[in-house]
């Protein structure tokens, strides 16, 4: 395994959230968004602090309202995550906020108003070194767009976008990301792929309002995974109405499965049949909840038979082949012990935690030889 992704990443301007770099050659940033009351100040700051630990590279905050604006001022005090404030309508929101030291503006110039507002928060970001993120979604199209196209297309998300562009082109500012995006895995596609050939900026990929924890997850696989495949996006935020924690693991998950980040374990697992020597099933559940902490990239088999078992095992850092009467571990590519029912888990779980000791250790030898 470790191989190299095949994908052909698309050529987009580097911009900087916080200390992340999102777009050129940058790795995918992986997002999401506090659900909490933003006034809540204790809670916003806590589930940041969760996100941070699933390894969220950026959080995305609401900020409503003054109240809200000043309440961020207080979040960004406890926590040097990257943060980015939503905002709409009302520019001096983005205005206090960007005093306050959020590290990108999440707006829509065109629901800010007059010129002279869009002009004001422009200025702003750019006196504070702060990316603007241009958000266009298909439930909240221009009223002449919907008029034009009669239903939200790819095309209206485009031109809205567009639109949008130009803004900022005419106030000659060049730090932002666009996203468009749609509930519609097919609309949310297009508009991408039509937008990707239209400007340089780096784009922000999601599937909006994708749906709960299950269905949201599927539709944000098939539409940002078409995506990624062909080398669009520089920075992802699954939608789910779950905890926003998960939408961290899916998001490195869907990343994973096309190489283009590695974070913790990737695991390759049987979906177990009457050939299994033991519960596979069981034996993968209780691993994933042991080991949700560990972060150090690393592909661990679990087969529970000798057909595909070895083949499998060989091409893992840990592999876990199921034989009678014992289970045979393979450790980089090679047999090692052999490990019976009883203390399977607990054996599999000590021999991981010493390989990413052991990985960790090298890497920080590394590090200090120069």
């Amino acid at each position: 395994m470790h191989q190299s992704s095949p994908v052909k990443r698309r050529v987009s301007r580097q911009i900087k959230v916080g200390s992340v770099l999102v777009g050129g050659d940058a790795p995918i940033s992986v997002q999401s968004m506090t659900n909490t009351e933003t006034c809540d100040v204790a809670a916003t700051v806590a589930q940041i602090q969760r996100l941070e630990a699933a390894g969220a590279d950026i959080v995305r905050v609401s900020v409503p309202s003054m109240e809200a604006a000043e309440a961020f001022g207080k979040i960004r005090q406890q926590t040097s995550m990257a943060l980015v404030a939503d905002i709409h309508f009302d520019y001096k929101i983005a205005l206090r906020v960007a005093e306050l030291g959020v590290d990108c503006l999440r707006i829509n110039p065109g629901n800010i108003g007059r010129e002279d507002r869009v002009r004001a928060v422009v200025d702003a970001a750019r006196h504070h070194g702060i990316p603007i993120r241009i958000g266009v979604n298909a439930g909240s199209l221009e009223k002449d767009l919907q008029k034009k196209y009669g239903e939200p297309t790819p095309e209206a998300l485009v031109e809205s976008a567009l639109r949008n562009v130009e803004h900022l082109d005419r106030l000659d500012f060049q730090d932002f990301k666009v996203s468009v995006k749609a509930s519609d895995v097919f609309m949310a596609v297009g508009a991408y792929r039509l937008l990707a050939s239209q400007i340089v900026q780096p784009l922000h990929l999601g599937i909006t309002e994708a749906g709960g924890l299950r269905s949201g997850t599927v539709k944000s696989a098939v539409g940002l995974g078409m995506l990624l495949a062909e080398g669009i996006g520089d920075t992802i935020r699954i939608s789910l109405a779950a905890d926003p924690v998960e939408e961290i693991k899916v998001g490195f998950d869907i990343l994973k499965s096309l190489r283009l980040r590695s974070r913790g374990i990737n695991f390759i697992a049987c979906p177990s049949c009457s050939r299994q020597n033991f519960d596979v099933v069981k034996t993968m559940n209780e691993l994933e909840s042991r080991l949700d902490d560990v972060l150090v990239p690393l592909d661990v088999a679990v087969i529970g038979c000798v057909v595909n078992g070895p083949g499998e095992a060989r091409e893992a850092d840990i592999g876990l082949t199921g034989g009678t009467p014992n289970n045979l571990v393979y450790v980089d590519g090679a047999p090692d012990q052999k490990v019976d029912n009883d203390n399977l888990v607990d054996r599999l779980e000590q021999m991981i935690r010493e390989k990413v000791a052991a990985k960790l250790a090298l890497d920080a030898n590394t590090i200090a030889r120069g």
